[in-house]
């Protein structure tokens, strides 16, 4: 009875907007007293995380993507992709795919993304014949493409929580996001033909100048994963080589910020995503190992494995489960309670880790949109100032679309691990 009045409390506290760390940490504490073993175990997995070395990663690339979307950075991206894919039948939609995929990797938050570059890219669209139907659905879609590519804050975050290589998920993300990209860039050229959008003309002339303006930002992508993959440093170096990198080039050679005016404003912006993470994961963690005391995870396989004998029934399963997950929880928040509790369930189906963790983020790419509260949806309808019915009828293609490539992704193990192979990633 006791247990039961708590739960209600909980879910109560939770219905009226309490913080998740909060939930979380208050579960856990409860727990390990029921057990009558004493709270600070919740602390001491606090302490563990935090005397990791790659946790300073995250920090540092959220910075440095927060600079990103302050700068004019994306309006010269933008550009720059226009040059060059502006004359391909849908070469415009294409520009804003490929621009939200590259934008999102930087920020690892699709909703920033949709805000930043939303409004930049959508009365564009409009204005070159688009139907408002395709580009609105197109934007709100593109808001999570690149969650798959390095540097994405949460292949970092999984990394961490499944206690895997930050490098090998790196690599494993590249091929599966280039996919995504693609076969919504085919859908893209489809529709465009289909709707006799006028092409830009392609030019050197235009291409020339946009990647001379654009010249300091082009080699980030470079430097961040060529540096990673010929062992010249770490993704925790990369990424302070990245936040230094980024703030020399938007500050001192572009000006688009200032250091004393924008900056510490964007230090104070930035870290409140990441302090809101790190007290959400050091709560998880310590509700994580009080599951694991008690053989929750183990316990969860073999009621599973009552019911679902097949690997490929538990992918199906599995994805089913992760887009509701995507759903109705952020993406951090995601990973940190519910990874723990799936990789040894999916490893005893055979499922490699590395594998799991590009289901799992691809899955939260679709989540991100499903109605009725996929997060993008109420952002993109706030954004744009559309209603929600409106925004998720425009969206419903894409999500099939995305579908259709997230099968391919679980079933066809290779596109994640290739890479992996290829290079020999440790």
């Amino acid at each position: 009875m006791e247990t039961f009045i708590y739960g209600l409390l909980l879910v109560l506290f939770a219905l009226v907007g309490t913080p998740l760390f909060a939930i979380i940490g208050v579960v856990a504490m409860l727990s390990f007293a029921g057990q009558g073993i004493d709270t600070s175990a919740v602390i001491v997995e606090l302490y563990r995380i935090g005397s990791n070395p790659t946790l300073v990663a995250i920090p540092l690339f959220t910075f440095a993507g927060y600079v990103l979307a302050e700068s004019k950075a994306p309006v010269r991206l933008v550009n720059l992709a226009r040059a060059f894919f502006g004359s391909i039948p849908g070469g415009l939609a294409i520009v804003a795919l490929a621009t939200c995929a590259v934008f999102t990797a930087f920020t690892g938050a699709s909703g920033v993304t949709i805000v930043a570059l939303g409004g930049l890219l959508l009365p564009v669209l409009l204005k070159e014949q688009y139907p408002e139907k395709f580009s609105l659905g197109l934007i709100t879609t593109s808001g999570s493409l690149g969650l798959l590519f390095p540097p994405s804050l949460p292949l970092i975050l999984y990394a961490l929580i499944a206690k895997i290589s930050i490098d090998k998920l790196f690599a494993a993300g590249i091929v599966p996001g280039i996919l995504l990209v693609v076969i919504l860039a085919a859908y893209s050229m489809r529709q465009g033909a289909k709707f006799k959008v006028p092409r830009t003309p392609f030019a050197w002339l235009n291409v020339t100048h946009a990647v001379r303006v654009s010249v300091w930002e082009l080699p980030l992508p470079f430097i961040v994963i060529g540096g990673i993959y010929t062992g010249v440093f770490t993704a925790t170096e990369a990424a302070a080589i990245t936040a230094f990198y980024v703030l020399i080039v938007e500050v001192f050679i572009y000006k688009d910020l200032d250091l004393f005016r924008d900056i510490p404003r964007v230090m104070r912006e930035s870290m409140v995503l990441v302090g809101a993470i790190l007290m959400i994961l050091g709560a998880a963690m310590g509700l994580t190992n009080y599951l694991i005391d008690e053989e929750v995870p183990m316990k969860l396989f073999e009621f599973t494995q009552s019911f679902i004998t097949s690997p490929v029934v538990f992918l199906i399963v599995l994805n089913l489960f992760l887009i509701i997950v995507g759903m109705m929880m952020d993406i951090f928040s995601a990973i940190i309670v519910v990874v723990p509790l799936i990789i040894p369930i999916a490893m005893a189906y055979g499922v490699d880790p590395v594998h799991l963790g590009i289901i799992f983020l691809a899955n939260l790419e679709i989540g991100y949109l499903t109605p009725p509260v996929g997060l993008n949806l109420f952002i993109s309808s706030m954004r744009f100032e559309k209603q929600v019915f409106t925004v998720i009828r425009a969206t419903l293609p894409y999500i099939a679309i995305l579908v259709v490539a997230l099968i391919i992704i679980t079933y066809v193990p290779g596109l994640s691990l290739w890479l992996v192979n290829l290079l020999g990633v440790k």
